[in-house]
């Protein structure tokens, strides 16, 4: 299966009528493997923050989670594997594997526990695989 059949079909799927707005798969690298076609282009100090906080957890939480310049305020998560971040309706999930981060980004009516179910079902099956 390529990156992007993971992207397509197993991150922007229907779950009770709802789905992400958008996903992609990051290495750990910055570099994507795969993104749905709405996946924000985002500056690489983003990127590179994120990844920190992973490596420092709570290092987001003063100044927010910036991806393609939108800011989201940190919420609850699990240090060093999942961070997920609000903004208005809705918010974002990323989590992170072995080699690359799972983020899925989403709006209302999809709920923030649907898209975390999403996301890091398709991670922990990808860090289990070893990726």
């Amino acid at each position: 299966m390529s990156w992007q059949e993971y992207v397509d079909d197993h991150l922007m799927i229907d779950i009770d009528g709802q789905h992400l707005t958008s996903a992609a798969i990051v290495g750990l690298d910055g570099g994507v493997w795969a993104q749905s076609p709405s996946f924000p282009e985002y500056k690489p100090e983003e990127m590179t923050a994120i990844l920190k906080d992973f490596e420092e957890p709570g290092s987001l939480a003063p100044t927010g989670l910036f991806l393609g310049g939108a800011k989201y305020m940190v919420i609850q998560g699990e240090p060093g594997v999942v961070v997920r971040g609000k903004k208005g309706t809705g918010g974002i999930c990323v989590k992170k594997t072995n080699m690359a981060l799972i983020i899925g980004i989403y709006d209302e009516p999809m709920t923030p526990g649907q898209c975390n179910i999403v996301v890091e079902r398709l991670g922990d099956y990808l860090y289990d695989q070893g990726y």
